[in-house]
């Protein structure tokens, strides 16, 4: 334990005595969503992000600590492990240096050195190597292995020289050095594919060539996705010659003898026929996993923004799902989110039935008092919003719509989970409750879809995908235990990222709720089946119990905490001074700090401080765009390259990362987030044809 807390100390910003805190709670049982909010003293105040990095580090490092064991006891058990080799295991920091420095331990079948070995050809292998003897002695020596396997002089050389490429190129300084010079100065060539399309989506990344040590994240992605796709190939460059020479003034012995030039050409078919190839390999591993790591990260910040979007509140609303041919979907939710009514309208092509579809809209207007419309995004959804503009203009309503992302609605309509809610709506109404229930309370709906159906982020079918389930489960369940839960309305699918609970449990609670009622204390929790006392010290916090018995429940005070809040009435909290109250109280400052903020915002949502849903009731028309024009828009998807905006068009338009900011960035992320409105945002380009818009922030506010 005591060699990982170093290594973990060494890895992270973390202080060793917060590690070892941290790893006996990990050990326990803990949550990161428990530790980060209520073991702040234990952990140095670790953020739940600072402690899912840890998470990870840890595993890693715990399997280095494991592989450079069983890598010692396998040398130990095949030859003998020395001083040097010791030293250089306890010295890799990575799974890639250490399995370097077992290669040559490792047993090599069906290679064309180990059949070399296997014919007894080592001893002439090795004065080969001390290069001593001259071309004709050498050549004299090799007559005397010429027997089974080997037939004649030329293949006793021959293997003896298999011998040595296989040795050079298991060296672990050659590995390093070539690595790093690949990674450094490599170039990856890209060049067409045997399925090559010249007017297909990777017509631009053809005949380039992109520095190993620059290439944008994405755009490997890219290149390997076309690559998989056989329109792309590629290969990794590095100036060879340079090595070449290297070798001969390095790797050959001063005093060779006239054989060196075999010697040479040995290291040289190692070089070329087994290291670069190897080598190659682990760059672009080592490639795949930095972008792999970028685009899941960006795609949990996407998601965090997305799932962070204020609710809309106190508002009955309906819900759009677009459609030509089978119509408009319509779903009324009241301001609970409890579905009221379904309808269906044909305002667009082929029907155009523009006066019984208004007819049928205002009347669910008038009959539930409807005073907010989501629109969802895809197919038709610029002909609904124009129906919906038309509406406001003739009948002068203001039914102020806006246009919500449906990518996953089809795919919840159709999951158990919508059967289980809804089981006696059709699958397209499902859909249009879903698109209305995301815009009143974005997190609770979009919970039950699986993340990667949400349309946000880049690649995400080409990455890890354990990985990427990974992060979005972190990234969902880290905010929605820093938001709260209602126990008493909440769907089993966000019950289940409550920490400690888990979708089994999860079950439970909405079982003991549907047969005793709504829960009136947090210590209820203690009667639904399976949750024990570590479930729930875990969750206690996490949940909220409005006009329960307790004031407290509907806040994230832990109930462990309740006796020091109950001493804290009735004082002038702002006035407290933290450092003497906590000594006073025999609590943590930091708790002490949590505490007050709760009483001082009971039942405070950090939604709420973020800007609203910006609605509209009007209509952009791309054909009214010029360059040098100011629009508005809503961001929808931001990737490592550029941010996509909805501004009422029926594709969204595009800002270049370098359009952002007249300052330089790195990251999109840097100015934007996901569903940030942008008031002012000028047109840089326009293809009428494809209806693409380019736009830009630099001269905009």
């Amino acid at each position: 334990m005591q060699k990982l807390i170093k290594l973990l100390t060494e890895k992270t910003a973390l202080k060793q005595e917060h590690i070892a805190n941290i790893l006996k709670l990990l050990g326990e049982g803990a949550t990161i969503p428990f530790i980060a909010r209520y073991r702040k003293e234990m952990s140095g105040g670790a953020s739940d992000e600072v402690l899912r990095d840890f998470e990870l580090i840890y595993e890693s490092s715990k399997k280095l600590l494991e592989r450079k064991e069983e890598i010692s006891r396998l040398i130990e058990q095949r030859a003998t492990l020395s001083e040097a080799i010791k030293k250089s295991i306890e010295e890799a920091d990575t799974l890639r240096v250490l399995e370097d420095i077992y290669r040559p331990y490792k047993e090599k079948k069906n290679s064309r050195a180990q059949s070399a070995i296997d014919s007894g050809l080592t001893p002439l292998a090795d004065a080969l190597g001390n290069a001593k003897l001259s071309l004709a002695e050498f050549y004299i020596l090799a007559k005397n292995f010429i027997k089974g396997e080997i037939k004649s002089v030329e293949e006793a050389v021959k293997g003896a020289q298999d011998i040595l490429a296989e040795r050079y190129a298991d060296m672990p300084r050659e590995r390093e050095f070539i690595y790093g010079a690949m990674m450094r100065f490599g170039s990856l060539e890209i060049k067409k594919g045997k399925e090559f399309d010249e007017k297909g989506v990777f017509a631009n990344f053809a005949d380039k060539s992109e520095k190993v040590a620059y290439i944008p994240s994405h755009r490997y992605l890219g290149v390997m996705r076309g690559v998989k796709e056989k329109q792309l190939s590629v290969k990794i460059t590095i100036d060879v010659e340079s090595i070449e020479k290297n070798i001969r003034e390095y790797k050959i012995p001063r005093n060779a003898s006239s054989s060196k030039e075999l010697l040479f050409e040995a290291y040289k078919d190692g070089l070329k026929r087994l290291l670069l190839p190897s080598i190659e390999r682990e760059v672009h591993a080592e490639l795949k996993i930095k972008a792999d790591m970028g685009a899941i990260n960006v795609f949990g910040k996407n998601l965090n923004q997305l799932l962070m979007t204020p609710p809309v509140a106190n508002r009955v609303m309906l819900g759009v799902d677009p459609a030509f041919v089978s119509g408009c979907k319509l779903a009324v939710i009241d301001e609970n989110g409890n579905y009221l009514k379904h309808d269906v309208i044909y305002p667009t092509a082929p029907k155009n039935d523009y006066n019984t579809s208004k007819t049928k809209v205002l009347s669910l207007v008038k009959n539930y008092n409807i005073t907010a419309v989501a629109i969802g995004n895809g197919t038709a959804s610029r002909e609904t919003q124009e129906f919906f503009a038309r509406l406001n203009k003739e009948e002068n309503i203001n039914l102020a719509y806006t246009v919500v992302s449906e990518a996953g609605a089809s795919v919840y309509s159709a999951s158990k989970l919508a059967q289980d809610e809804y089981p006696n709506l059709d699958v397209t109404i499902r859909g249009a409750i879903s698109i209305a229930q995301r815009l009143r309370d974005p997190m609770a709906t979009l919970v039950k879809i699986d993340p990667k159906s949400l349309g946000i982020g880049q690649y995400q079918h080409d990455v890890d995908q354990k990985l990427l389930e990974k992060k979005l489960g972190d990234v969902t369940g880290d905010l929605v235990n820093r938001i709260g839960v209602d126990i008493n309305s909440a769907s089993t699918s966000l019950l289940a990222f409550v920490a400690g609970i888990g979708e089994k449990i999860a079950k439970n609670i909405i079982a003991f709720r549907d047969e005793n009622g709504n829960f009136r204390a947090k210590d209820e929790l203690l009667k639904v089946k399976g949750l024990g006392k570590k479930a729930y010290e875990q969750a206690a916090g996490f949940i909220r119990i409005k006009n329960g018995k307790n004031s407290f429940d509907n806040s994230g005070i832990h109930p462990e905490s309740y006796g020091v809040a109950k001493k804290l009435d009735g004082l002038e909290l702002e006035k407290i001074d933290i450092k003497s109250k906590a000594l006073e109280l025999e609590v943590g400052e930091e708790t002490l700090k949590d505490i007050i903020k709760e009483l001082l915002k009971p039942g405070f949502d950090p939604r709420e401080d973020l800007p609203p849903i910006p609605f509209k009731n009007d209509i952009t028309d791309i054909k009214m765009l010029k360059e040098g024009s100011f629009v508005s828009g809503v961001v929808r998807n931001i990737a490592d390259f550029g941010a996509f905006v909805d501004i009422g068009l029926k594709n969204d338009g595009f800002i270049h990362i370098s359009k952002m900011s007249q300052k330089r960035i790195k990251h999109p992320l840097e100015v934007l987030s996901l569903n940030q409105y942008l008031p002012q945002i000028e047109v840089v380009s326009i293809e009428l044809e494809k209806g693409k818009v380019g736009l830009s922030l630099v001269g905009g506010v």
